[in-house]
């Protein structure tokens, strides 16, 4: 299926990796799609399957062993059209200043969000580059603002946004976005404000078609916020 555009969206069972998935699948893509928890990633695989090829990988991005799961059935589809790195942990709750944060912690926090994406992409870019495929990483607004208790998290991300933007200089035939989503009603966003109502933060669907209009528009590689691009649209 050389013709049929694939892409690889980790972090798929919830929130806005799950939303982005379904859209996909309703526009012809064929999906691979991970994530650490079982049950609510093959509920997704079942939920789309009847509308399209989707090869549901169950595990956790920073293990090695996973990463080159995820790229063999990318290659079993017929190469790769699109990576999302949208896998992310918040380094445990309730959010640690860092003054007092665990280190072990944040180590795995960067190795979760900023080490595996990376990693992933190394993986990836022979069929990214043979497809003259795209690149998005999920970020947050907490990479490039000081907000307290965020540290950990926010410099991870940070991270992730500049290996995004020498790659971008390195890889001229891949697209490389840096995606800025806003707030959300998701899970890790309700973890990070334990019993707070954050029913007031738009669901992550609605955030996808400015994801879709980043695709379709052909822009530079480059920091996006979706708060911008829905701005820019008539």
């Amino acid at each position: 299926m050389p013709n049929q555009r694939v892409a690889l969206i980790t972090g798929a069972s919830q929130g806005f990796g799950r939303a982005l998935a379904r859209r996909l699948a309703a526009d012809g893509w064929h999906l691979v799609v991970d994530a650490r928890h079982p049950a609510p990633l093959h509920e997704l695989e079942r939920e789309l399957a009847p509308i399209t090829t989707v090869l549901a990988i169950p595990g956790d991005v920073a293990d090695a062993d996973h990463r080159a799961a995820l790229v063999r059935a990318a290659t079993d589809l017929g190469g790769l059209d699109l990576l999302v790195n949208n896998a992310s942990t918040l380094g445990g709750t309730p959010l640690q200043c860092l003054a007092g944060i665990d280190l072990d912690v944040l180590r795995h926090t960067y190795e979760v969000n900023a080490v595996a994406p990376l990693a992933l992409t190394q993986h990836a870019l022979p069929m990214l580059r043979d497809r003259h495929g795209t690149i998005v990483n999920i970020t947050s607004d907490a990479a490039v603002e000081g907000y307290e208790h965020w540290g950990g998290y926010g410099s991870a991300k940070a991270a992730l946004e500049q290996l995004g933007r020498v790659l971008a200089a390195e890889e001229p035939d891949v697209r490389i976005y840096t995606f800025d989503p806003g707030d959300m009603r998701t899970q890790m966003h309700q973890d990070a404000f334990p019993g707070e109502d954050i029913s007031d933060r738009p669901e992550p669907e609605t955030v996808v078609p400015t994801f879709i209009a980043l695709l379709a528009g052909q822009s530079e590689s480059g920091r996006y916020r979706a708060a911008d691009l829905a701005a820019a649209t008539p």
